[in-house]
């Protein structure tokens, strides 16, 4: 993509959006209308701005009138368009296609950063039941395993080694340890 300088090609392109854009409502499209004809009578006279300000018309013929009479104006009138969309509504300003399209040209991460921000923080996709099911199969080992009476570690060696099955390498190796010290314990009584 290359990148868009032009203020004229810029509204050109953004028009569409704007129109249909459910923030660009009646208040907002007035007071651009004011600034442009307050600020800069050159751009909008006090006729025009009248006919853009009629509030018989659908807001959405207004504002697509007024982007082809700044289109029609030249450079500076987009520009001091764009500059009031600023001021007014920063966040339909920065939602702007071709504003989206310079920040991507700008920083091409910020695109795969916003993507991959919120799944940072999954740790599984597996719920809460296989958290507490987990939780509570280590408490139920630990039980065992410290609060051992006669022959129950006896009867949890089998157990441990069947349940570690599924787990990894490190989770089987501390599993088949803790079975094997309690043999050795249990052997040297």
């Amino acid at each position: 993509m290359t990148d868009i300088s032009d203020y004229h090609e810029q509204l050109q392109r953004d028009a569409q959006f704007l129109c249909s854009d459910q923030r660009m409502d009646t208040g907002l499209v007035d007071r651009l209308v004011l600034q442009l004809n307050r600020i800069y009578p050159q751009i909008l006279s006090d006729k025009e701005a009248h006919r853009f300000r009629n509030l018989s018309v659908p807001t959405k013929v207004r504002l697509a009138e007024l982007l082809k009479h700044l289109h029609g104006k030249g450079e500076e009138a987009c520009n001091e368009f764009y500059r009031g969309l600023h001021i007014h509504a920063e966040d339909v300003y920065s939602s702007l296609p071709t504003r989206v399209i310079q920040r991507e040209v700008a920083d091409p991460k910020w695109t795969y950063s916003v993507a991959i921000d919120p799944e940072r923080h999954v740790l599984n996709d597996r719920g809460p039941m296989f958290f507490l099911s987990c939780f509570s199969f280590v408490v139920g080992v630990a039980i065992l395993y410290y609060y051992r009476e006669g022959e129950t570690l006896r009867c949890t060696g089998p157990f441990l080694h069947c349940s570690a099955a599924r787990l990894s390498k490190g989770a089987k190796d501390v599993l088949f340890s803790c079975a094997e010290v309690g043999k050795q314990k249990k052997l040297g009584r």
